[in-house]
Order: structure tokens, then C-alpha cells, then sequence
């Protein structure tokens, strides 16, 4: 008779760098002299690290979307489309519609940051109210997936659940919006599940 036990694995593995490479990229794309390819190409090594380091550790289970430009709650938030009208309307890009969220800029404020639960961590709150339209997003969840399946390295990608979300957003009843919020889930999910039936026929 075996004994069958949880599987190994880990979350909230540090996404800086060994020498704080991704603060620096940050800054330095705030500053104007890196670009979004450059910031994206060292985003790309970063994660690549991680994994193999995860692999080599030989982790039962290895999380991905868990790299972040900013923050996993702002990530969310933009995986649901849950990007209040403040910033849509500014006409930036993707990427500067979501440091504007984190930042702020002139004619938007940021989104509140606030500490997560009695940790020192702080996240960014989303705003969630009768007129948000959640839409699933799921690009970066994939891109995260693919990228470690093409490094050979089988992956379980990793979300903020719906409740949390919800529950941890400010508005007008954010949670009264949770079946809305649970079909977008599913389409996401959905995606994630295409994706590895896809990788699993290729291999």
C-alpha cells in the first residue's frame, strides 16, 4: 500500500532578479531609455530563470502567471477588463494604460494602494461597479504558459480567484457582481485549457 502525499510546489517566488534586475528595467522604461521590447526581453529572462530554477528544484507543480510588471491584483483587473473609465479613456497603449493605473498620471489618479490582508505587502485596489464590463483577457496567463512550454518546462498557471478579487475590490457592491465575474473566469479558464490540450497534441 503507497501513501499518496500533496504535490511540492511554491508561490510568490521572487520576480526581481538576483541583483534587482527588474527594478531597474522598470525605472528605466519610466525614464524613457528602455522601450517596451527591451522591458518585455528582460521580463522573458527573468521568467525563464525562475523556471529552471523551479525545475531544477524539481518542484511537483511549477506555477506560472505569477510574473507581474507591477502588481497580480492590477493584473487581474486587467484580465477581467476591470480597467475603470479613467484610464481607457486616455488612449495610451496597453502597457502604459496599466503602469497609469499603478502610477497615475495627470488626468487620472491611480488606483488606491492598500496593504494585502496583515501583510506588508501592498496591492493595487481595483474599482469595480454596476458599469464595469468584465471581459476575459487571458493573453498574458497564455503568453506565460507557452513561453515555459517552449523551454520544455510543463507549467500551472496560477490566478487571483473571482471571490478574492471581489472581495478585496472598492465599489458600489463589488461582489453583488460575482456570477458576471465567474463567466469571464470561465472563459479564461477555458483559454488555459485550450491551450494545454494544444501543447500536450504537439508533444
Amino acid at each position: 500500500m503507497t501513501t499518496s502525499f500533496g504535490q511540492s510546489t511554491v508561490l510568490g517566488y521572487p520576480r526581481i532578479g538576483a541583483h534587482r534586475e527588474w527594478k531597474r528595467a522598470v525605472e528605466a522604461y519610466w525614464a524613457g531609455t528602455l522601450d517596451a521590447t527591451g522591458l518585455e526581453d528582460i521580463a522573458t529572462g527573468l521568467r525563464a530563470d525562475v523556471w529552471r530554477t523551479l525545475r531544477d528544484a524539481r518542484l511537483d507543480a511549477i506555477p506560472s502567471n505569477t510574473f507581474s510588471y507591477y502588481d497580480h491584483m492590477l493584473d487581474t483587473a486587467v484580465a477581467v477588463g476591470a480597467v475603470p473609465h479613467r484610464f481607457a479613456r486616455l488612449g495610451l497603449g496597453q502597457l502604459d494604460t496599466y503602469f497609469a493605473m499603478a502610477r497615475g498620471v495627470d488626468a487620472a489618479p491611480a488606483l488606491e494602494l492598500t496593504k494585502w490582508f496583515d501583510t506588508n505587502y501592498h496591492y493595487l485596489v481595483p474599482e469595480i461597479d454596476p458599469d464595469t464590463v468584465f471581459a476575459a483577457h487571458p493573453e498574458k496567463a497564455l503568453g506565460e504558459y507557452a513561453q515555459a512550454r517552449d523551454l520544455g518546462i510543463s507549467t500551472r498557471p496560477v490566478l487571483v480567484g473571482p471571490a478574492t478579487f471581489l472581495l478585496l475590490a472598492k465599489g458600489d457592491n463589488p461582489f453583488a457582481r460575482l456570477d458576471d465575474l465567474v463567466d469571464t473566469y470561465a472563459r479564461i479558464l477555458t483559454a488555459l485549457a485550450d491551450a494545454d490540450d494544444g501543447g500536450r497534441a504537439g508533444q
